[in-house]
């Protein structure tokens, strides 16, 4: 009930800080949209200037290369555009959720805008802050994205957003540790346990796999939509009774007393913010994760880059059978939104259309945005061998695997921040032997259901 209060009283300061900024008019809101001193903006706002010439707002996040890469594509998207204007406004992640969720609601926002997929459920109200892109398939080539991904993005049949990337998680392997060790990657619950039987019998500080707290929501979801065959959360509700959830907790604690993971203590042991961090994980003790298709390069840059054990093989593996189905989910990492009351609509449309599906725009960008779900990008992206294979691999994997939707709220803050959110707690816990299997589930379900509302 608090916590209830607090987002009601959050929203309404939002809400009231978004009234006095809509009054301060376009030139102070673009201003203060641009974010910290990297940002970039024009002056005079986005009215059109004389001769049919049209002037667009395109906001984003992100680092440099980004950055960097965005201005190119903008570059060439006006000179294929003469009478377009794109006026750029970027910053860092940080704080910048909040100043576009005050130009969203006050209806200052951006012309084209990134957003994150939970944006939709969070700041469309009912269908209509983004523009229906629907309205704009002679302009922008929606065949080209996958129809699920699509359906995703959609509020009562309105299309929100085109969605830029794909991704979910598949496993990874130190190949180098299981081939010193004389075991075979693993593939199901039985090889996985035997590889827990032989890392524990080489040296007890090596494990086969290795899963911090929201690691182990992920891995939980993943055992159970292998099993049952359901997806995790559908229209709001969670689809697993709190017995088949006790189940699953029971299962990940089965795995730290057969050796195969390490428990959240020892993992904190490490004093390491991160797993590619982690000295366990570089050096080769820690020898496998479920991580974001995304993040390989990072993972394996780490054990081939290692002091004490240089050029350790990083292999992606097979997706581990626990059931009859293909458990685990993907998601859309992010999408390009238009906003509803945008007085060039097309034209933004028409941007969309060159970051995401033209060649030209396609191989300015990259792999800024994570491996393309258009079509026509990925054909670009191969006849010109653009972004890294290892990626690229994975992704191909995790899409043609994985089928469960994501629930918009599983990466509500309230349950997967660091350390205050519910996955954490319950799942500190438990690992810790403070609650038991079935107080866990109970913990997890009331959590869940307060963040959804129910």
């Amino acid at each position: 009930m608090r916590k209830n209060i607090k987002k009601a009283t959050s929203l309404a300061l939002v809400m009231v800080m978004a009234a006095s900024l809509a009054a301060c008019g376009k030139s102070s809101g673009t201003g203060d949209a641009g974010g910290s001193g990297d940002s970039k903006t024009s002056e005079g706002g986005s009215g059109d200037s004389a001769g049919g010439d049209v002037t667009l707002r395109f906001s984003w996040w992100g680092g440099d290369s980004r950055h960097e890469a965005t201005e190119k594509a903008i570059a060439a998207f006006e000179a294929k555009n003469p009478n377009i204007h794109v006026e750029p406004e970027y910053g860092a992640w940080s704080g910048w959720e909040e100043k576009q969720s005050m130009n969203i609601i006050g209806g200052n926002a951006a012309d084209v805008m990134q957003i994150n997929w939970n944006w939709i459920d969070s700041y469309s109200q009912g269908g209509t802050t983004f523009a229906d892109l629907h309205q704009y398939e002679d302009t922008l080539d929606l065949s080209q994205f996958p129809a699920e991904s699509l359906a995703q993005c959609e509020v009562d049949g309105k299309l929100m957003a085109v969605p830029v990337a794909i991704t979910g998680r598949v496993f990874y392997w130190n190949k180098t540790t299981f081939d010193e060790i004389g075991v075979d990657l693993p593939t199901d619950e039985a090889s996985l346990r035997a590889a827990g039987q032989a890392f524990a019998a080489y040296d007890a500080d090596y494990y086969p796999l290795a899963l911090g707290e929201y690691d182990r929501m992920i891995f939980l979801v993943y055992y159970l939509e292998s099993k049952y065959g359901k997806a995790w959360v559908e229209g709001g509700q969670i689809q697993y009774s709190e017995a088949e959830i006790q189940e699953g907790l029971d299962f990940i604690t089965s795995l730290e007393q057969d050796h195969v993971i390490p428990t959240l203590s020892v993992i904190a042991g490490d004093m390491a913010d991160s797993l590619d961090k982690n000295a366990k994980w570089i050096d080769g003790k820690y020898a496998g994760i479920l991580e974001w298709d995304s993040s390989a390069s990072k993972f394996r840059q780490a054990i081939v880059e290692s002091t004490n054990k240089p050029n350790q093989e990083f292999v992606i593996g097979e997706f581990l059978k626990f059931g009859d189905h293909d458990g685990g989910f993907t998601k859309i990492s992010m999408g390009l939104a238009v906003a509803a009351n945008s007085q060039h609509p097309k034209e933004a449309a028409m941007l969309i259309e060159f970051l995401l599906n033209d060649a030209e725009g396609v191989e300015i960008c990259g792999t800024e945005r994570g491996i393309p779900c258009s079509q026509a990008a990925l054909k670009v992206m191969d006849e010109k061998s653009l972004g890294d294979a290892l990626v690229k691999e994975a992704n191909a994997k995790v899409v043609s695997f994985s089928k469960f939707p994501l629930d918009p709220k599983f990466e509500h803050n309230d349950l997967k921040a660091n350390p205050d959110g519910v996955y954490y707690k319950v799942f500190g816990k438990l690992s810790a032997g403070e609650i038991d299997s079935a107080t866990a589930a109970s913990d997890l379900v009331k959590g869940i259901n307060e963040c959804m509302g129910n």
